[in-house]
């Protein structure tokens, strides 16, 4: 080997040592650089002439573990849920508060009971009805306090939904740039490890917030698909679109648009509809928890609250419905139902009517037999035979779905009583509760008490007049849809054949039970599917009550968001029904007692009996409040383990792509002394190589 390639052997060597100091300077100069993956310094042998003649020095190689690097990926989509999920469940259960607060929705209940029992004594008779009125308005308010802060809570999921797909879109468009960066630097042979960290950096962040699929091309382009297989991100960019503005009102939507996946355009804006939508959580990660939460969770809950009011209402109406006012009210005006006069009354038992003065007194009564007036009667013979029967003392009349009786003369009032030993039944109601004559829960454009429809009656609604239903799956996403038309002259049983051929009928039966409202059965190998019914145009012969309301499909068809003790009880608390008609006086005798009190007992065990509530099934009040509000709290702290546990696995997939791919300062300075050696044995080769072509030219000299 001659002097000449004994020195550029040894001037390699220098430079490859630098290298690799340089190397080694910007690993520990990134040691607490989140995601950083260190860099070590390319050296191969350098041949010439057959023969080895130093070192060579290429781009140094980034230190990374590819499964990894996906196992953090994976791992970051579940806390994305998991946290999100967490986040918005504990906010509600802060809504609801703690079970034995002040303000809690259990104690709202529990002080009703306690004010009902308070009435069955004999003192303060009208202070206790008093306390129980402001109760009773109380537990209403409670209600619909948590249903508009629930409402808040999926406006606020939807605002956020906007916010995350804005940050896809900013992530997606940084990917895509650092993309072609690598792409060209790896075309160019040159170190692409710097930009690849700020590549992987922004993949996991976008793993936290959309469920993706990750894969490396030979080129070095990352390709990005969603959990469903949509691409976002291959040699083309693709954005999400969300028509935020559509749903930035603050507050919750009855239909939310999907998130479709564009092509970006030059300006990258999102441009072309490629064909792929985003409408449920199975999207994953935080989009997927959120569209969980507006969608699913957030209705759901809604829906129980819908619910646990309309069984509120049917629990005080049924005891109030029981009773009398003493003196009794001169006029009983009548919630509003689905019927008109010429329907089917539909009532079998008998229900007795009577006029009385202001002590109590019969002054006349009728007895109504509706078994004995046959299956073919209609609301108008029922009308007929009461003003019959009344003779002139009291009249009893019908528009708008609405029933009145009055009283003919001052000073005297309206009673309505089932007879104890046959009492009246439509729907599991009883005449006056069906009619709302003496209720106390009132409310606007909804029934407190089953429709009691069967598939004969005719449907009642304006022909081509529509109801738009939809199925969701466990994880919020449409299934399937079907608008109902209203045909002219069509019955109850059309519509049911209408829905059961539809698209949503493959995935259940739709029937009439027996209060006569709409029931879907999941058919075999289908769960936890919802309906809602997002548009509705029907009117039931102009009395304002949908489909949505007679149906019972959902619970958010209740009529929470206007229900209220009537005015004039809050006004005058003294005319609250406790006393209980005798329905065995006659005329000329007392039917109703002033210091009667007994119908307090029946507030009391409306409560603890167990009441129809519809989809929900027959369960008592108490015990559906209880289910509810302890559901909420099992899937706060179910999510709350959840986010946990993912936080720990995130963290763990994290320390183990760190352990390999991460910087180790004691690695790291014993590398630079073993470094720092090769170059101090490289130089000395140079100066032996110096000394050696001193010598050479002295002896030459």
């Amino acid at each position: 080997m001659s002097i000449t390639e004994i020195l550029g052997a040894a001037v390699s060597g220098m430079s490859a040592a630098q290298a690799g100091l340089k190397t080694v300077s910007t690993n520990i100069a990134n040691v607490g650089t989140p995601g950083y993956a260190r860099e070590r310094a390319n050296q191969s042998a350098a041949v010439h002439n057959g023969g080895v003649s130093g070192v060579l020095v290429g781009e140094p190689t980034r230190i990374a573990d590819k499964f990894l690097e996906a196992a953090v990926y994976r791992r970051a989509q579940d806390l994305g849920m998991s946290e999100v999920q967490a986040n918005y469940l504990d906010r509600m259960q802060a809504l609801l508060g703690s079970p034995s607060g002040e303000s809690s929705l259990p104690t709202r209940l529990d002080a009703i009971t306690s004010a009902a029992i308070a009435m069955s004594g004999a003192l303060g008779v009208e202070q206790n009805a008093s306390d129980f009125v402001a109760r009773a308005t109380d537990a209403i308010g409670t209600i619909q306090r948590l249903d508009t802060d629930i409402a808040t809570l999926a406006a606020d999921a939807d605002a956020e939904i906007g916010l995350t797909v804005e940050r896809i879109n900013a992530l997606l468009k940084q990917v895509h740039s650092l993309n072609d960066a690598v792409s060209r630097l790896d075309g160019l042979g040159r170190s692409a490890a710097g930009t690849a960290d700020q590549r992987n950096n922004a993949v996991q962040e976008l793993s936290s917030l959309i469920a993706i699929t990750v894969r490396e091309q030979p080129n070095g382009r990352l390709m990005i698909e969603t959990a469903g297989g949509a691409p976002l991100l291959d040699t083309r960019m693709r954005l999400l679109s969300y028509p935020t503005s559509k749903s930035g009102s603050g507050a919750a939507l009855a239909e939310y648009p999907g998130i479709d996946i564009r092509f970006a355009t030059d300006a990258g804006e999102p441009g072309a509809a490629t064909g792929d939508r985003i409408e449920s959580s199975a999207v994953g990660a935080k989009l997927g928890g959120l569209l969980d939460l507006r969608d699913r969770a957030l209705p759901g809950f809604r829906d129980q609250l819908g619910t646990l009011f309309g069984g509120l209402a049917r629990a005080l109406n049924g005891a109030s419905n029981a009773a009398s006012a003493v003196p009794a009210p001169s006029r009983l005006d009548g919630s509003t139902t689905a019927l008109a006069t010429t329907d089917r009354l539909g009532f079998t038992g008998a229900t007795i009517f009577a006029i009385t003065d202001s002590s109590g007194t019969i002054l006349a009564r009728t007895r109504i037999d509706f078994d004995a007036m046959g299956p073919g009667a209609t609301v108008d013979d029922a009308l007929a035979a009461i003003n019959a029967g009344l003779g002139g003392t009291g009249t009893a009349s019908f528009a708008d779905g609405r029933m009145t009786i009055t009283a003919g003369a001052t000073g005297r009032g309206v009673v309505v009583a089932d007879d104890p030993a046959a009492p009246s039944n439509r729907g599991g109601v009883g005449f006056s509760q069906y009619f709302g004559l003496n209720d106390i829960v009132q409310t606007e454009g909804a029934l407190l008490s089953p429709a009691g429809f069967s598939s004969g009656d005719q449907h009642g609604f304006d022909a081509g007049s529509t109801s738009d239903i939809m199925l969701r799956d466990s994880s919020g996403r449409v299934i399937a849809r079907t608008t109902m038309t209203a045909a002219a002259g069509g019955t109850m049983g059309d519509l049911v054949t209408q829905l059961n051929a539809s698209e949503i009928g493959s995935f259940g039966t739709f029937s009439i039970d027996s209060a006569g409202r709409f029931r879907f059965d999941q058919a075999a190998g289908v769960s936890g599917t919802t309906i809602s019914i997002p548009a509705d145009s029907t009117s039931r012969h102009g009395t304002g009550i949908t489909f949505t309301a007679l149906s019972g499909l959902t619970g958010g068809a209740n009529g929470l968001a206007h229900g209220e003790i009537k005015p004039e009880l809050r006004n005058s608390p003294g005319r609250l029904p406790l006393a209980l008609f005798d329905t065995s006086a006659v005329v000329g005798e007392r039917g109703l007692l002033p210091t009667d009190t007994r119908a307090a007992q029946f507030y009391v065990d409306s409560f603890g009996k167990v009441n129809d509530l519809g989809k929900e099934g027959n369960v008592s009040l108490e015990r559906y409040a209880s289910l509810i509000l302890g559901e909420t709290g099992t899937n706060a702290a179910n999510a709350q383990t959840r986010y946990e546990d993912a936080s720990a696995r995130s963290q763990d997939a994290i320390n183990r792509r760190d352990s390999y791919s991460g910087v180790n300062i004691d690695e790291e300075l014993s590398l630079m002394i073993v470094l720092q050696n090769s170059y101090s044995a490289a130089a000395r080769v140079v100066r032996v190589a110096d000394e050696m072509y001193q010598a050479l030219l002295g002896t030459v000299r």
